[in-house]
This record gives C-alpha cells, sequence and structure tokens, in this order.
C-alpha cells in the first residue's frame, strides 16, 4: 500500500471515529499518533518522536511542546496537538510561537487530528510565521496535497527541499483563499476591476451594486462552463477509448469466429455452379464469397450490401436463399448443390438489381 492509499484510509478513520472522540488526549492517541506513524516515524521510539518535549524559556519553566520529531537528537519538526471540535488560529499556537525560536526545529505543525497547518520562518529567521505555508484537512485531502505532505515522510525528508517551495505553497494557499473569497463574496475593487473595463460611465454606488450581483453570478456561470466543458471532455475521450475497445474486441471476435470457419468441399463446389450461371452476364473477377460459422454468403464486387445468395448446407436441411428488391430474403430448400441450376433466372436477376 503506498503512501496515498494510507493517508486517505486515515482520514476515513478520522472521520468514522470523531464522534467517538470527547478529549484531546483521546485526539492525540487516534487521530495524532496514527498520522506521525504514517509519515514514517515510530511514535514509540524517543530517538524518533519525544512526546512532552520540554523547552524551557525565561521565567517559563517546564512548559512542554506536544509531540517533537526528532533527527541525530535534535528536533527537526515540533508538533502542537488540540482536541478535534477545536478551532486553529494564531491564539492557539501561542506555544509553538514560543518554542520556535527555543530549538532548532525549523517547522511546526498545529493540528486538531482534522486540519493541520505547516509554518515555518519565511518571514524573519527563527521567527515562526502567523500564517501556515501548507495546510490540509484530512478527511478531504487532495491529491497534490498528499504529494506535498510526502516530502515530510521520514524516507524523503529534506530539509532544503522543502524551504525551497514552503514560500510558493505559502502564497499558493494565500492566493487560493483570496479567490474563493473573492468568488463567493465580491470585494468592490474587485468589481471594479471588471465593472470599468465594460460600462462606460461613472461607477456609481447603484451601479457598483448592479455589478456586484453581475459579477458574482458571471463567475459562477463560468465556473459551471468550465465544468461542464471538462466534463464534455473527458466523457468523449472515454468515449473514443471504449469504441477503439469495442473495435479492438470486435476485431478479435471476427478473427477468432474466422479461425473457427472452414469452407466445404460442397460450399465450393456451389459457388462453382453460381459462377457458371452469372458468367454470362458479368465477368467471374467480379464474384466472391465470404464463409461464415452458420452460412455461406456469395457476394457481387466482394461487398456485403450485393449479397447475390446465401447457402446453408452444414444442417440436416439444406438451403439455397435469394433476395428480392427490397432485399428480403426468400428461402428454398434444395437435396443437393446441383438445384441452384434451377434458380439461374433469380440469380441473374438480382445481378440486374444491383447494376441498375
Amino acid at each position: 500500500m503506498d503512501f496515498k492509499d494510507q493517508i486517505r484510509i486515515l482520514g476515513e478513520r478520522v472521520l468514522k471515529l470523531k464522534s467517538q472522540v470527547n478529549t484531546e488526549e483521546a485526539t492525540k492517541n487516534a487521530f495524532i499518533m496514527p498520522f506521525i506513524k504514517e509519515l514514517g516515524y515510530d511514535v514509540f521510539n524517543p530517538f524518533e518522536v519525544t512526546p512532552e518535549l520540554v523547552a524551557d524559556i525565561g521565567i517559563k519553566q517546564g512548559e512542554k511542546i506536544d509531540y517533537a520529531i526528532m533527527q541525530d537528537g535534535e528536533p527537526i519538526i515540533l508538533i502542537e496537538c488540540k482536541h478535534h471540535a477545536s478551532p486553529l488560529n494564531v491564539n492557539n499556537a501561542s506555544q509553538l510561537f514560543r518554542y520556535f525560536h527555543t530549538t532548532k526545529a525549523k517547522f511546526s505543525i498545529l493540528t486538531n487530528g482534522i486540519e493541520y497547518k505547516f509554518y515555518t520562518d519565511l518571514v524573519e529567521t527563527n521567527k515562526m510565521d502567523e500564517k501556515p505555508f501548507f495546510a490540509f484537512n484530512i478527511t478531504d485531502i487532495k491529491d497534490n496535497q498528499i504529494e506535498e505532505l510526502k516530502k515530510f515522510h521520514k524516507a524523503y525528508y529534506d530539509f532544503e527541499n522543502i524551504v525551497t517551495t514552503a514560500s510558493d505553497l505559502k502564497y499558493t494557499f494565500e492566493l487560493k483563499k483570496l479567490i474563493n473569497s473573492e468568488f463567493t463574496n465580491p470585494s468592490p475593487e474587485f468589481v471594479k476591476h471588471f465593472a470599468k473595463q465594460v460600462y462606460p460611465s461613472v461607477i456609481t454606488a447603484k451601479v457598483l451594486e448592479q455589478f456586484t450581483n453581475l459579477t458574482k453570478k458571471s463567475l459562477q456561470q463560468y465556473i459551471s462552463d468550465m465544468i461542464t466543458d471538462r466534463l464534455k471532455s473527458a466523457l468523449t475521450k472515454e468515449d473514443e477509448v471504449t469504441k477503439e475497445q469495442e473495435a479492438e474486441l470486435n476485431s478479435e471476435i471476427t478473427k477468432e469466429e474466422a479461425n473457427k470457419v472452414e469452407t466445404t468441399q460442397e460450399e465450393l463446389e456451389a459457388f462453382m455452379i453460381v459462377k457458371t450461371i452469372l458468367r454470362q452476364k458479368i465477368p467471374i473477377t467480379r464474384i466472391a464469397y465470404r464463409d461464415a460459422q452458420s452460412y455461406f454468403a456469395i457476394l457481387l464486387d466482394d461487398n456485403n450490401r450485393k449479397t447475390i445468395c446465401r447457402l446453408y448446407l452444414a444442417g440436416a436441411k439444406k438451403y439455397f436463399v435469394l433476395l428480392d428488391e427490397q432485399k428480403k430474403e426468400i428461402r428454398h430448400e434444395i437435396v443437393s448443390i446441383d438445384d441452384i441450376f434451377g434458380f439461374a433466372d433469380s440469380l441473374l436477376k438480382v445481378v440486374d438489381w444491383y447494376e441498375k
């Protein structure tokens, strides 16, 4: 099972158990310790994960951080835990802020077992940023978020690699929040930006109110159209793949059926009789046959739409089948293939119909 599957299973577990987890300690045991374990660390080995790490600060002695992930005897990630129903904000991250600059850890995590917020010191060295550079909800985690989380796994942890992408992650995270806010409730500045480009007069308060509603509606329609187009494109591609697969399957079935068909001597002799009758009207090179499992067809120009006749010779009774002008089958029982000579006029008429 790969890392992505393990994280998704943990998310499902959290969703299923959260109603039964009633304390902060239970949140740690049921949600956060399994999360640390999925990052590849042994939660029962203090050389890898130290619970209640003491980080004395000035007059504050004996204060403890919930977990510290260790490397070479030094903490590299600090984790502060809250009950899963507690909101995560700057106020309840105060211990992380205090401990961040007293240890060598360059990353800290504030979590309630459902939401995870990752911090570092992008703004000011050795001082934890007020805003996280990476955040996710483990019960609704996206594939790209799992890929970013994987960088913190013990097997892949590379400080320089994470720091390189942390800045982009932080600003991308902030921009996505801003875009979501503007799409949900467009600000006056956002509305004015578009309104000025399509409205020829001064943007009054009344016009701004009108364009706020229009902008919101336009954004919703644009997103809806974009999703519809992508769905259509996906369905078209899926349909093309299905058609290709069906064509391949039909081709294989046709090949398999063709391999099972065995043209008998009697069928070949019947073909020669029909050629003998028709050669007085058309070149014999235009007369062809196709053998199937249930019947033997004789065609004009090797074209399925120009069937001259069909023969059913494999059963206890033999049949000679002609087509009328509406291409309906007229079946005749025969005793032997020599009886075909008796249908010479009818065979010539069929050729006449095709030649018109």
